[in-house]
Protein backbone atom coordinates (compact mmCIF):
# COMPACT_ATOMS: atom_id res chain seq x y z
CA UNK A 1 0.00 0.00 0.00
CA UNK A 2 1.71 3.43 -1.12
CA UNK A 3 2.28 5.31 1.66
CA UNK A 4 0.60 8.85 2.59
CA UNK A 5 3.57 10.92 1.70
CA UNK A 6 3.80 9.39 -1.87
CA UNK A 7 0.09 9.65 -2.26
CA UNK A 8 0.47 13.10 -2.09
CA UNK A 9 2.89 14.09 -4.04
CA UNK A 10 2.91 16.56 -6.41
CA UNK A 11 3.74 15.43 -10.00
CA UNK A 12 7.18 17.23 -9.95
CA UNK A 13 8.43 15.54 -6.77
CA UNK A 14 6.90 12.06 -7.78
CA UNK A 15 9.32 12.38 -10.62
CA UNK A 16 12.51 13.25 -8.61
CA UNK A 17 11.79 9.72 -7.50
CA UNK A 18 13.92 6.42 -9.28
CA UNK A 19 12.27 4.29 -11.55
CA UNK A 20 9.47 7.07 -12.28
CA UNK A 21 8.11 6.27 -15.84
CA UNK A 22 9.71 9.69 -17.15
CA UNK A 23 12.57 8.75 -16.80
CA UNK A 24 13.86 12.05 -16.38
CA UNK A 25 14.66 14.38 -13.39
CA UNK A 26 13.57 17.83 -13.19
CA UNK A 27 16.89 19.00 -12.27
CA UNK A 28 18.75 17.14 -15.34
CA UNK A 29 15.46 19.19 -17.45
CA UNK A 30 16.95 22.57 -15.53
CA UNK A 31 20.18 21.80 -16.21
CA UNK A 32 19.98 21.19 -19.96
CA UNK A 33 17.44 24.54 -19.89
CA UNK A 34 20.09 26.06 -18.40
CA UNK A 35 22.67 25.77 -20.67
CA UNK A 36 20.25 26.60 -23.70
CA UNK A 37 19.42 29.41 -22.30
CA UNK A 38 23.51 30.64 -21.80
CA UNK A 39 24.05 29.42 -25.13
CA UNK A 40 21.44 32.33 -26.04
CA UNK A 41 22.37 34.65 -24.17
CA UNK A 42 25.99 34.75 -25.68
CA UNK A 43 25.14 35.02 -28.96
CA UNK A 44 24.08 38.99 -28.60
CA UNK A 45 26.86 39.52 -26.05
CA UNK A 46 29.05 42.20 -26.34
CA UNK A 47 33.14 41.38 -25.34
CA UNK A 48 32.28 43.16 -21.83
CA UNK A 49 29.10 40.66 -21.39
CA UNK A 50 30.24 38.01 -23.24
CA UNK A 51 32.96 37.10 -19.62
CA UNK A 52 30.11 37.15 -17.57
CA UNK A 53 28.14 34.39 -19.58
CA UNK A 54 30.70 32.31 -20.42
CA UNK A 55 31.64 32.34 -16.48
CA UNK A 56 28.30 31.32 -16.12
CA UNK A 57 28.39 28.75 -18.67
CA UNK A 58 31.50 27.53 -16.58
CA UNK A 59 30.25 27.00 -13.05
CA UNK A 60 27.45 25.11 -14.63
CA UNK A 61 29.81 22.91 -16.52
CA UNK A 62 32.32 23.01 -13.67
CA UNK A 63 29.44 21.21 -11.01
CA UNK A 64 27.79 19.17 -13.68
CA UNK A 65 28.25 14.75 -13.25
CA UNK A 66 28.30 12.19 -15.94
CA UNK A 67 24.91 12.36 -16.24
CA UNK A 68 24.01 15.71 -15.62
CA UNK A 69 26.44 16.27 -18.64
CA UNK A 70 24.75 14.04 -20.98
CA UNK A 71 21.24 15.32 -20.22
CA UNK A 72 22.56 19.44 -20.37
CA UNK A 73 24.46 18.50 -23.58
CA UNK A 74 22.43 15.84 -25.84
CA UNK A 75 20.59 18.06 -28.09
CA UNK A 76 22.73 21.45 -30.12
CA UNK A 77 21.84 24.30 -28.19
CA UNK A 78 22.07 26.75 -30.78
CA UNK A 79 25.61 27.25 -31.91
CA UNK A 80 24.88 28.32 -35.28
CA UNK A 81 23.48 31.47 -33.57
CA UNK A 82 27.00 31.87 -32.44
CA UNK A 83 29.95 33.98 -33.99
CA UNK A 84 32.89 31.13 -34.98
CA UNK A 85 34.90 32.69 -32.34
CA UNK A 86 31.74 31.83 -29.37
CA UNK A 87 30.76 28.64 -30.71
CA UNK A 88 34.61 27.40 -30.71
CA UNK A 89 35.10 28.69 -27.19
CA UNK A 90 32.24 27.06 -25.73
CA UNK A 91 32.88 23.81 -27.85
CA UNK A 92 35.75 23.91 -26.16
CA UNK A 93 34.61 24.61 -22.75
CA UNK A 94 31.98 21.66 -23.58
CA UNK A 95 34.79 19.15 -24.75
CA UNK A 96 37.41 19.81 -21.77
CA UNK A 97 34.72 18.92 -19.58
CA UNK A 98 33.69 15.74 -21.36
CA UNK A 99 37.65 15.11 -21.08
CA UNK A 100 37.99 15.62 -17.61
CA UNK A 101 35.20 14.02 -16.44
CA UNK A 102 35.38 10.92 -18.86
CA UNK A 103 32.82 11.33 -21.24
CA UNK A 104 32.44 11.53 -25.28
CA UNK A 105 31.86 15.18 -26.42
CA UNK A 106 28.44 15.76 -27.56
CA UNK A 107 28.46 15.47 -31.62
CA UNK A 108 27.05 18.93 -32.00
CA UNK A 109 30.40 20.15 -31.39
CA UNK A 110 32.14 18.37 -34.59
CA UNK A 111 29.71 20.62 -36.33
CA UNK A 112 31.87 23.77 -35.70
CA UNK A 113 34.70 24.47 -37.16
CA UNK A 114 37.66 25.37 -35.90
CA UNK A 115 39.07 28.87 -36.64
CA UNK A 116 40.70 30.10 -39.33
CA UNK A 117 42.88 32.99 -37.29
CA UNK A 118 44.38 32.02 -34.04
CA UNK A 119 42.79 33.75 -31.00
CA UNK A 120 45.26 34.72 -27.90
CA UNK A 121 43.90 35.86 -24.40
CA UNK A 122 46.33 38.59 -24.50
CA UNK A 123 47.83 40.76 -26.60
CA UNK A 124 50.98 40.46 -24.98
CA UNK A 125 53.45 38.92 -27.54
CA UNK A 126 56.04 37.51 -24.78
CA UNK A 127 53.25 35.43 -23.47
CA UNK A 128 52.24 33.73 -26.47
CA UNK A 129 54.80 31.01 -26.63
CA UNK A 130 53.47 30.19 -22.82
CA UNK A 131 49.83 30.09 -24.44
CA UNK A 132 50.90 27.93 -27.10
CA UNK A 133 52.19 25.26 -24.70
CA UNK A 134 49.57 25.36 -22.27
CA UNK A 135 46.77 25.50 -23.71
CA UNK A 136 44.54 22.78 -23.10
CA UNK A 137 44.22 20.45 -26.19
CA UNK A 138 40.64 21.01 -26.80
CA UNK A 139 41.26 24.82 -27.29
CA UNK A 140 43.94 24.45 -28.88
CA UNK A 141 42.59 22.08 -31.32
CA UNK A 142 39.74 24.88 -31.84
CA UNK A 143 42.94 27.51 -32.36
CA UNK A 144 41.69 29.23 -29.22
CA UNK A 145 45.01 30.11 -27.02
CA UNK A 146 44.07 30.62 -23.34
CA UNK A 147 45.38 29.24 -19.70
CA UNK A 148 42.62 28.60 -17.86
CA UNK A 149 39.80 26.50 -18.61
CA UNK A 150 36.76 24.36 -16.93
CA UNK A 151 37.48 24.24 -13.18
CA UNK A 152 39.89 26.67 -12.70
CA UNK A 153 39.89 30.75 -13.34
CA UNK A 154 42.73 33.20 -13.72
Amino acid sequence: MPSKASATATPLQASARPGHPSGTRPAKVADRDVFRRLVRDLAPASPSERKFVLAEIHDLLARLDKDGFRDAMEADPGVKALSPFKANYLCGMVEFTARRIGVRAPSWTQAVRPLDEPWFATDLRSLRLHLLASSPVPFRRRNIFIDSTVGSRV
